[in-house]
């Protein structure tokens, strides 16, 4: 399915990983904006993960956590492999990060997006064909 998918959207995941989440949300956006089904909400779901992250790098917590339930609830529609990403792995991950700001609310107001590494930021991996 890799090979379906347009350059742009390559770009977002290279953002995504990079940290740059509102970047990441613009390349996106514009490519759901435009989308038909399946990839619309496949967009969708990444995007706003993406978007939970940049909310968390402003320590917006609340808007983080809703952020990434939605996300994650959009991908569990999609097979353990889509698009060329590996959608178990990043569910995971998010749901490991979730869990992490639902427990330990009081590490948010020092946490520091980028530098401190005691929450665990979902990266997008490709999957393995």
């Amino acid at each position: 399915m890799n090979e379906g998918m347009p350059d742009e959207f390559w770009q977002g995941v290279e953002q995504f990983n990079a940290g740059q989440y509102y970047a990441c949300h613009d390349t996106l956006e514009a490519l759901w904006i435009e989308a038909a089904e399946p990839e619309k909400t496949f967009y969708q779901g990444i995007l706003q993960i993406a978007v939970a992250l940049y909310h968390l790098s402003n320590h917006n917590l609340r808007g983080a956590m809703i952020l990434l339930g939605e996300g994650s609830n959009r991908l569990r529609r999609y097979p353990s492999e889509y698009g060329g990403i590996d959608v178990d792995e990043l569910l995971s991950q998010s749901a490991a990060l979730l869990t992490a700001l639902q427990q330990t609310p009081e590490k948010i107001a020092a946490f520091n997006l980028g530098q401190d590494q005691t929450l665990p930021l979902p990266r997008i991996i490709q999957a393995n064909h």
